[in-house]
């Protein structure tokens, strides 16, 4: 048997920060699949090499608008195009080879052990008969796609996100069951190479969490690039074809093409683990955890990641570790999720913060909102920027920022100070005194701002 502080189930995001502490206490981190988890090699990078090819070509397409060109261009061949963007895209990812991320961990002093590991017994992982003893366990194991209910899904040509941010080719037609984050951005990526697209969602609106604003925006948008959008009905049944797959949805309507891609969701990766041993139950949506990440009812056992089902993001993974590792090392810390960003990288972005309209209500708070729409501000003017909107969630009694969510160029940065100042109570005519610099769409968020202040000049 081998001895350690520390036995980390999951080297994605999570497991990798315990690098940080393998001077300071023995780790060993248990993984069946890359080290690095999903988000280097099939998720993160990949998607956003791909979503910036898709958004040059975008721009080559419109740079006589641009007055780069004084005629349109002529762009090249889809499936040319998308070749050259998979050899970028796999190159980024490093071919979807860990080796680098494997090293780092070994000269970190972290023990990787390469298996599946399942709990035997208290205090004990069993990696295929090798042995490893913990005082503290962390369960990281992130989560997979949630493939639907459909009858004859199985007989079809499908991908989940995964795989099809893994593929070589590029489908003329394709339907996408989903339009959450992932699903957005792929409809628009595909569509922009060519890809007759339709996404399908049962909900109301795209991006079903984000304020209705913000995401009938974007559903604009990607009317424009082409993509079909229908929204309250799902999928009944599926069927094979010759060219590919024939979809009946609820409403009776048909659809056909060449692929289904699976973007309805992810779920947290519990089981076969062994938890019985601890007496560790997890719910549907994953662990509960405390306030410091501990499992509840247990004491040295700690999640993070996506099996928290906090909030579903890379970087919710590594704040939860370093929550995890500060306890380890006996500096109790609590973990704060009020200003957890989220971020859509479509063109333009979407990028989101703390709670909607909706949520606040149903918290029982007493919300109040201010819209603004990016296009009164000069830059974009100066980019040609056509679609895009602010909207900003207020406490009337608190007289703070309760949630922000932003359609614009630049949003996963632009929401670093919506983040700030919920995090850190900032009162909103404070807030609304911040000087933007000219001209940026960072100006977009002070006539919200000043509104919702109070303020009249």
């Amino acid at each position: 048997m081998e001895q350690f502080d520390v036995v980390v189930l999951g080297a994605g995001a999570a497991g990798e920060w315990f690098s940080s502490v393998g001077n300071q206490l023995r780790v060993a981190v248990v993984e069946y699949n890359r080290v690095g988890g999903a988000c280097p090699f099939v998720a993160c990078m990949p998607s956003k090499a791909m979503l910036r090819a898709a958004e040059v070509r975008h721009l080559v397409a419109n740079a006589h608008k641009l007055g780069a060109a004084s005629a349109p261009i002529s762009l090249e061949d889809g499936n040319r195009a998308f070749a050259a963007a998979v050899a970028r895209r796999d190159s980024i990812t490093s071919h979807r080879d860990d080796a680098g991320h494997a090293r780092a961990l070994a000269r970190a002093g972290v023990t990787l052990v390469r298996g599946r590991g399942h709990i035997s017994a208290p205090g004990i992982v069993d990696v295929g008969g090798r042995l490893l003893v913990f005082r503290d366990l962390v369960i990281a194991t992130g989560s997979s796609p949630v493939v639907p209910n459909v009858p004859g899904l199985d007989r079809v040509e499908t991908w989940t996100t995964d795989q099809a941010l893994s593929a070589e080719e590029r489908p003329a037609s394709l339907v996408i069951l989903g339009a959450g984050p992932a699903g957005v951005e792929l409809a628009q990526m595909f569509a922009r190479f060519g890809t007759r697209v339709t996404l399908v969602d049962p909900g109301q609106h795209i991006l079903a969490d984000e304020e209705p604003a913000v995401a009938n925006a974007l559903a604009d948008v990607l009317r424009e690039d082409g993509v079909t959008i229908r929204l309250g009905v799902g999928a009944a049944l599926a069927e094979p074809a010759a060219f590919g797959a024939r979809l009946t949805l609820d409403d009776g309507r048909v659809l056909t093409a060449e692929r289904v891609l699976i973007a309805t969701g992810r779920k947290p990766n519990t089981e076969n683990l062994g938890l019985e041993a601890l007496g560790v139950k997890p719910g549907e949506h994953g662990f509960a955890i405390d306030e410091h990440c501990r499992v509840q009812g247990q004491e040295h056992v700690w999640a993070a990641g996506d099996v928290t089902g906090v909030a579903p993001f890379t970087h919710t993974a590594s704040y939860q570790a370093r929550v995890v590792i500060a306890n380890l090392l006996g500096t109790p810390m609590k973990a704060d999720y009020r200003a957890i960003p989220r971020a859509v990288y479509t063109d333009p972005s979407v990028a989101s913060v703390g709670m909607t309209q909706a949520a606040a209500q149903n918290a029982g708070l007493a919300p109040i909102m201010e819209e603004f729409t990016i296009d009164q501000t000069s830059r974009s003017a100066i980019d040609n920027t056509t679609h895009g909107k602010v909207v900003l969630v207020a406490d009337r009694k608190d007289r703070t920022l309760l949630g922000a969510s932003i359609l614009s160029p630049y949003a996963g940065e632009l929401i670093g100070q919506a983040a700030l100042a919920i995090r850190a109570g900032i009162p909103l005519d404070v807030f609304a005194d911040v000087v933007q610099p000219f001209p940026t769409y960072g100006e977009a968020l002070e006539p919200p701002l000043r509104k919702l202040a109070g303020l009249v000049v």
